[in-house]
């Protein structure tokens, strides 16, 4: 019985760290109102975003790698890595590998700001924090996205800025 319950606590703490709300997408101060052409790719953009971080989160390389656009930039620990293709980002990636590193369980925005936006680029700056098996934070970081559609028009994250190691 108490195994049952201690799986149970397990299942009900997972199935909450899923179910936890993303902030909203906001307009930087310089952004005013938002043409239509802006709302619509600020939409695409921060659909993208959401399926970035539930990728992520998910441990789930294909569908992470499916958020972005390549190349795929990351600038980052004072160095820059390109990502030529999306089957060279998914080879190169070991989630286990982080968790270990960082004592990592999942990564959560904290805020996602709009500060430009035009019908083919937004940038978000954003603001992430990573947490522990127990829910407990163990950084926070500020990141530059900007996203794109492909030649197909499907958006994604082309390149990523930040403070993260």
């Amino acid at each position: 019985m108490q195994r049952f319950i201690g799986c149970l606590g397990i299942i009900i703490g997972l199935w909450s760290v899923s179910a936890i709300a993303q902030p909203e997408v906001q307009l930087g101060i310089n952004i005013g109102e938002p043409t239509s052409v802006q709302k619509r790719a600020i939409g695409e953009a921060a659909k993208v975003m959401d399926d970035f971080m539930q990728a992520f989160n998910a441990q789930d390389s294909a569908r992470w790698a499916s958020t972005l656009l390549f190349p795929h930039v990351r600038i980052s620990s004072g160095g820059v890595v390109v990502h030529p293709s999306r089957e060279e980002f998914i080879e190169q990636m070991d989630f286990q590998a982080f968790a270990r590193s960082y004592n990592w369980q999942r990564s959560a925005w904290d805020s996602l700001n709009v500060v430009q936006a035009d019908a083919n680029k937004v940038h978000i700056a954003v603001q992430f924090s990573r947490y522990n098996p127990q829910q407990k934070p163990l950084a926070s970081f500020e990141s530059l996205y900007i996203l794109q559609p492909d030649a197909a028009g499907k958006w994604g994250i082309r390149a990523r800025s930040s403070f993260a190691p």
